[in-house]
């Protein structure tokens, strides 16, 4: 039976107040899950319109089954092995602002709409050139979002209560405060009027959040299984962690508006500050454990988290890139750190949860600027030489866009230009006219990635290029274990 409203029985009807850019697993294995919680628990009332921020995407699908999906989630809780699924049913349908741009604006002008979610990726939040207010729709993000607030501004005539909520789940610092920034740069640059401004800082709220929930997503290995068990022929299903922690960044105003840590849930509401402290740690272990084992995992013939973790070589590689080069150079209690990273890294053995390396590598070169180099330059700083494991990582990142591996191609998806530059890299390599030193140096020196030439870095282009020979020359197993010994 195909899953849709009218399959599914009698499902409530709410307005949808909650604008979500981007369709993706973990959205709709979080943020969704959240306000589905909290529609249950608290009577929240809301449905979530779906808007793609890419004109490609998932919209066709979910609105083939009128917004509908189940999610699973499996882990571990209060000690012992736990599996749950769940109808969610809060979200109402999904929006291609490219090709049906009046239905956009429709919804982005209701007055029932109060609040803004958003996971672009790390490359979604970021500024474009030559983007204008008469644009339908401006290509980026936070064009689409400076639009979006004028035109709310001027429907409104500057309401005070038609101001929005916008909560960013970015993998990326300060998320909201840095799209905020880019949506004044936008308002500036168009000359927009003051009193528009002054609405964006005192009617709206942009909070920063950091989010944990490993989801590995679309579960094709054994869809046909779970969707007998459901009972619908689900082509949205998506598997997720028990485990999810969600700390928002927000004035005391916007946490009673947006309940979640009322309905039982790990969602906390915190000032600056505290939240730098957590976003620190986390995006360090947990993130960067990922970012910075994803390439050395895969291009060892591993294709999940749990088994690179259970493997004898790469297993160790993470423990010990954790304990001794990423911890360390975080500041706090040490001991507690440790704990923490060691609770993370239990999660990671999670027997329901098949987390695939292909799929977290999804835009690494961004990902790995974000939450590996910083571990990396705190180490140089702290103790005077580069990390083994983390420069390690680096060269396997390299050697990761070159798409060639022993159990066979696979692709990279990743940013228009990355996978230029890599293609480019690359292709001169193998054609004799590019020397891999000089490969990797084209690689670190790209700007628009790292922010800095990497090159200046004392030492990284040599060892960086020592361990992609030996990757290329070994096999990246080999050239572990040579680290280890």
């Amino acid at each position: 039976m195909k899953l849709n409203r009218e399959s599914a029985g009698s499902l409530p009807v709410r307005p949808e107040r909650v604008i979500q850019f981007g369709e993706g697993n973990f959205l709709r294995a979080f943020c969704d899950w959240i306000i589905q919680r909290m529609n249950d628990e608290l009577g929240f009332n809301s449905s979530v319109a779906v808007v793609q921020p890419i004109a490609q995407g998932l919209g066709d699908l979910i609105n083939s089954q009128d917004g509908l999906y189940h999610l699973i989630l499996e882990g571990v809780k209060d000690g012992n092995p736990v599996r749950e699924k769940q109808l969610i049913d809060c979200i109402t349908r999904c929006i291609n602002p490219y090709s049906d741009y009046e239905a956009y604006e429709n919804l982005f002008l209701s007055p029932d709409v109060r609040f803004v979610v958003s996971n672009t990726t790390e490359a979604g939040i970021q500024w474009a050139e030559g983007e204008t207010l008469e644009m339908k729709p401006q290509p980026s993000f936070p064009g689409k979002m400076t639009a979006l607030l004028y035109n709310r501004f001027k429907k409104f005539e500057g309401a005070a209560d038609k101001g929005l909520i916008v909560i960013c789940c970015e993998l990326i610092e300060d998320n909201a405060d840095r799209l905020q920034e880019l949506v004044l740069k936008h308002a500036a640059e168009w000359g927009l009027e003051e009193a528009f401004v002054q609405w964006l800082e005192t009617a709206c709220a942009f909070c920063s959040t950091l989010v944990d929930r490993i989801v590995p997503g679309f579960p094709k290995e054994n869809i046909g299984e779970i969707q007998e068990e459901l009972g619908f022929e689900d082509q949205l299903v998506v598997v997720g962690e028990h485990y999810h922690n969600w700390v928002v960044k927000a004035p005391e105003w916007v946490a009673e508006e947006f309940p979640a840590h009322k309905a039982g849930l790990n969602v906390s509401f915190v000032d600056e500050a505290k939240q730098r402290e957590i976003r620190d740690q986390k995006v360090r272990i947990l993130n960067g454990s990922h970012t910075g084992t994803m390439a050395v995992a895969f291009l060892s013939g591993i294709d999940t988290v749990r088994e690179a973790m259970e493997d004898e070589v790469v297993g160790k590689f993470v423990k010990d890139m954790v304990a001794k080069e990423i911890v360390p150079n975080i500041p706090g209690d040490q001991e507690y750190l440790q704990s923490f990273a060691s609770k993370i890294l239990e999660r990671f053995y999670n027997p329901f949860i098949r987390h695939e390396w292909l799929t977290i590598s999804l835009n690494s070169m961004s990902k790995w600027e974000t939450r590996v180099l910083p571990s990396l330059l705190d180490s140089l700083k702290n103790e005077g030489r580069l990390p083994e494991r983390i420069t390690l990582s680096l060269a396997a990142l390299i050697a990761f866009y070159r798409q060639k591996r022993a159990k066979g191609p696979y692709s990279c998806k990743d940013n228009a230009d990355i996978l230029e530059l890599y293609s480019k890299v690359w292709s001169a390599y193998e054609a004799g006219s590019l020397s891999l030193k000089d490969l990797v140096k084209e690689v670190l020196a790209y700007q628009s990635n790292w922010k800095r030439d990497l090159n200046e870095i004392p030492g990284l282009t040599d060892s960086v290029t020592q361990k992609l020979e030996s990757i290329l020359a070994d096999g990246m197993l080999e050239t572990v274990k040579g680290l280890q010994s």
